[in-house]
């Protein structure tokens, strides 16, 4: 059984994985909405991940004989200005989700709970992965700009991004 202190962290990030989702599915709309298919599907698929990381949470709390709790989460934003808003604000996030699960394995490791601090390697490593691919897109927007033309060769690329089969997880 987890430690009350590591429950809370725990089910603090299963919502926090929800509202990820959110944000993403909402970004997603924003790029339909402007035109960027290829963007919202990129961000659809990624707010899918992230209901897969809520899960996968979720169900090691519930392995370790402690309630997984789902509680309430706030409304995700839904004004951006552009591409590169968007894109900066995924950035940002994904950095803010690294800083919490780097919080959640330091207390496991802290308290000792190996079983749980391994269980948190795999979202470490994501989280590496994510912020990687995520700069290398805040990277492209910023080198090529938000032309017509730049907007139609990123989305066409985040289109393919999005095509690309998913990694086992």
């Amino acid at each position: 059984m987890l430690s009350k202190k590591l429950a809370k962290k725990l089910n603090d990030q299963i919502n926090f994985e929800y509202y990820s989702s959110n944000v993403y599915l909402q970004m997603s709309a924003w790029a339909e909405f402007n035109a960027l298919p290829g963007t919202a599907a990129f961000l659809k698929k990624h707010a899918a991940e992230e209901l897969t990381h809520m899960h996968r949470i979720f169900n090691y709390v519930n392995e370790t004989g402690t309630l997984a709790l789902v509680g309430k989460m706030d409304a995700p934003p839904t004004e951006f200005k552009s591409i590169a808003e968007v894109f900066d604000e995924v950035l940002a996030h994904e950095k803010l989700v690294t800083k919490k699960i780097n919080d959640i394995t330091a207390t496991a490791w802290e308290e000792k709970d190996f079983a749980t601090f391994n269980f948190l390697q795999w979202f470490v490593d994501e989280q590496h992965e994510e912020e990687t691919l995520v700069q290398g897109i805040v990277d492209k927007i910023n080198l090529i700009g938000s032309d017509k033309r730049a907007l139609y060769l990123i989305d066409r690329e985040l289109a393919q991004m999005a095509a690309a089969p998913a990694e086992e997880e």
